[in-house]
């Protein structure tokens, strides 16, 4: 990804010569695709099981700064700015400035980065390729893996944790941890500890942690994964109040072929302590890269829920062929489709229209075909 860098004072622009002055870094992506999607065993409650849209794919503008402290140590921070070219002069409450991992925090040579703020925590760390450059987000196996109670409950939120202080470690020879800490994990944006509740309605501070270990060599990385967290309140028995998940993930590489697999297990408990889900998944993407062709594939199970009688799993199978017409603009092709079980509700990732409405129904079985075009700058 090309960047442009602006040479900016941001301790006061017209100080004093020698004043400290920091670098700021602006890139982003441009990444929309025209989506057909269709529910076969589409549920007589369905007026209409097929749509022809426009889908952004996870836009983004990204401002970086950093000022050098001496000694190793250096100020940070990020603006990640979402937005859907989709839906120009609509005002998106779902994406608002600074949704995307937006901190910031201090680096050291020597302990790593201490930074305050949102991040991508836990959820989607299985080594799936297909969403890269050109194939469409919709298509990730995030789509199972993260989503749990017959795919109607996201997993760590499947996109940024709010409220987060965030260490990581400097890079020890390929090996790296993370710990996050959250102090209201499961909300939106804000904190309810020290309100007022209903009657009934069971209340605490709420809290999350992650924690994270992977090792990266040339061709191969192994790495796991662990969330627990606690929701601010809770007062329905089929609200998740407690979520605890663990995900291990590895891929290798040989020439241009690249292949891998993961596992997610995760249980979510309501506010009275039962079990309201009790799921594992397992996915096994492969890639292969030739000059500037990308073909990109995966197979992704959600076993039937342990919480549950109902059969509530589901399979899922996507394919994705990208073209490079450049290192930094790409076209791609995806299809994608997910067969849930008799209760399943598995929707593709971010859903667009199959999203709307409250989603899948049970039983019934999306499938999308997404043409996409991506530009990087």
């Amino acid at each position: 990804m090309n960047k442009k860098l602006l040479a900016v004072a941001v301790a006061g622009a017209l100080a004093a010569p020698g004043a400290a002055m920091a670098q700021v870094t602006i890139s982003g992506i441009f990444k929309v695709g025209i989506t057909a999607g269709s529910i076969d065993n589409a549920s007589a409650a369905r007026a209409n099981d097929s749509e022809l849209r426009v889908d952004d794919n996870s836009s983004r503008i990204l401002f970086n700064a950093s000022e050098d402290l001496g000694g190793g140590l250096s100020a940070i921070g990020q603006l990640d700015l979402r937005f859907a070219p989709d839906q120009a002069g609509v005002a998106p409450a779902s994406n608002p400035i600074g949704s995307g991992n937006t901190y910031v925090g201090l680096r050291s040579t020597s302990w790593g980065t201490i930074s305050l703020g949102r991040w991508d925590l836990h959820y989607g760390k299985q080594p799936d390729d297909i969403a890269t450059k050109a194939g469409a987000l919709m298509a990730s196996s995030v789509s199972l893996m993260d989503f749990h109670a017959a795919g109607t409950i996201p997993v760590a939120n499947a996109t940024r944790t709010a409220n987060v202080i965030k260490w990581d470690s400097p890079n020890w020879g390929g090996f790296q941890l993370t710990a996050a800490y959250s102090t209201a994990p499961l909300a939106a944006a804000s904190e309810a500890d020290m309100s007022t509740t209903a009657a009934g309605s069971k209340t605490d501070s709420g809290d999350g942690m992650n924690l994270q270990a992977q090792f990266t060599a040339a061709n191969w990385q192994i790495g796991a994964s662990m969330w627990d967290a606690k929701a601010e309140a809770g007062t329905a028995a089929t609200a998740p109040w407690e979520q605890d998940s663990q995900a291990v993930w590895g891929y290798i590489r040989f020439g241009g072929f690249k292949v891998g697999a993961a596992m997610n297990v995760a249980t979510l408990q309501n506010s009275a302590g039962a079990d309201i889900s009790d799921r594992t998944s397992y996915t096994v993407p492969a890639s292969f890269t030739t000059g500037p062709h990308n073909f990109y594939a995966h197979y992704t199970i959600a076993d039937d829920d342990d919480a549950t009688v109902a059969e509530d799993g589901a399979t899922m199978i996507a394919f994705a062929y990208v073209y490079d017409l450049s290192k930094r603009t790409s076209v791609g092709i995806t299809y994608a489709m997910i067969d849930n079980d008799d209760f399943g509700r598995y929707t593709p990732f971010t859903g667009g229209g199959l999203a709307a409405n409250g989603g899948m129904l049970a039983g019934e079985d999306p499938t999308i075909i997404q043409a996409t075009l991506r530009h990087a700058f």
